[in-house]
Formats: structure tokens, C-alpha cells, sequence
């Protein structure tokens, strides 16, 4: 199960950055696109670590447009994810996933089963495996579910083994994790890879146990 620290870049090198959590074994980095920390644009950083071979990048669009990803897909970026509540246009998803096979991960806030996406004029809230039946036959690179109740709350085990079990692309998810068993039992329900951020920095996890054991 592929784990990753989740991080808006901070003005330190981004390759020494990278190289650092690439010495813990993990092999790949998730970054988000947002970095108002950095002037630099987001391509050209990930660029960067692409090109130091370090680690693989999963980067965070944030704001989605194709000029935007197709620049992160150019700069080296192994997989793009894009928030299904930032999308108006379905159609637009389906093209993007269509010509970059494999590489979109759709991202979304689950609660109670719900998720948000955007309308046409408003958000809507529609049940998460009404989304999931939307998506079928797309060649996504994933889907990739946080828990709306924040992320200290713990993972809804039940709610993403019925995802996995439904999704036939890769179930990724964020938040609420605070040990190794909350990894494993992640992993038992056929949850293909977990974000990881804050835990891995304030030394909850033993991120050298993290990566070797799931080899991330």
C-alpha cells in the first residue's frame, strides 16, 4: 500500500525536500498545486524532483484546468489529482481522463455516504456510489476519499471496503489515520494507498516503519 506525506512545499529546497522522504523509503510525494509559499510555479518544482529522480510525485490540482495539467503531466508528475467539487463539466473529466489514462486521480470529501460535486449552477451533494457508477469504464488513475468529519477523526473502515469493492480503479484515501493498525486495517479492506501529512510529521508514525512495511 503506496503512502505518501501529504505537503503544501515550503520555501525549503524542494529537492533536498524530496531527497529527505525518499532517505525514509517512501517513493512517492503528494504536492499540492496551491503553494502560495513559493513563487516559483508548481510545474517547475515538480519538474525539479522529476528530474532528481528521488521520488515519484503525485501532485494536487487544485484548481483545474487543462493548460494547468497538462504542465504538471509535461513537468513529470506520475499521477494528477483533481477534486471532483472544483469540476462544472463532467464532459470535461471524461476528456482529461481520456487523454491522460491512468494518471487522474478524482478526489472528493465524503460524509455519511454523500459526496459534493459541482453543478452547473450550484454544488450538490449525491451519494458516493452514485459517482461511482458515473465513473465507470474511465481509465482513472484512482479515487481518492477524505472523510468530511475532519481529519482526526478515525477511518470509516466499512464505508471503503464497500468503495474499494465497488471502484475498479485504485481506492485511495486521507485523514483520520494515527497508527500502524489504522494502515493495516486500511490495507485488509482493499484500500490501494493513504495520503499521510501531519502524523508523519509530529513523529506519531515511524515513517522508516511506514515505508518499509508497506512498502511506500
Amino acid at each position: 500500500m503506496p503512502a505518501g506525506p501529504c505537503t503544501a512545499m515550503p520555501e525549503r529546497a524542494p529537492v533536498s525536500l524530496a531527497r529527505a522522504w525518499a532517505a525514509e523509503g517512501f517513493r512517492r510525494l503528494q504536492i499540492s498545486d496551491s503553494g502560495a509559499s513559493y513563487d516559483r510555479r508548481p510545474s517547475t518544482i515538480i519538474e525539479e524532483i522529476v528530474r532528481d529522480g528521488a521520488i515519484s510525485v503525485q501532485a494536487v490540482v487544485d484548481t483545474p484546468s487543462i493548460d494547468l495539467v497538462d504542465r504538471l503531466a509535461d513537468a513529470g508528475a506520475e499521477r494528477l489529482v483533481i477534486p471532483a467539487g472544483a469540476v462544472d463539466d463532467s464532459d470535461w473529466i471524461e476528456a482529461v481522463v481520456a487523454t491522460y489514462p491512468g494518471v487522474i486521480v478524482l478526489a472528493t470529501d465524503v460524509r455519511e455516504r454523500r459526496t459534493v460535486v459541482r453543478g452547473w449552477v450550484r454544488n450538490i451533494t449525491v451519494d458516493i456510489f452514485d459517482l461511482i457508477d458515473d465513473l465507470a469504464g474511465l481509465p482513472l488513475g484512482g479515487l481518492l476519499i477524505s472523510s468530511a468529519n475532519g481529519t482526526t477523526s478515525p477511518p470509516e473502515l466499512a464505508l471503503l471496503e464497500d468503495i474499494a469493492d465497488a471502484c475498479e480503479f485504485p481506492v485511495m484515501t486521507a485523514g483520520g489515520v494515527s497508527t500502524m493498525d489504522d494502515l493495516r486495517a486500511l490495507e485488509h479492506r482493499g484500500v490501494a494507498a493513504v495520503v499521510l501529512g501531519g502524523v508523519l510529521y509530529s513523529g506519531a508514525l515511524d515513517t522508516r516503519m511506514v515505508a518499509r512495511e508497506f512498502n511506500a
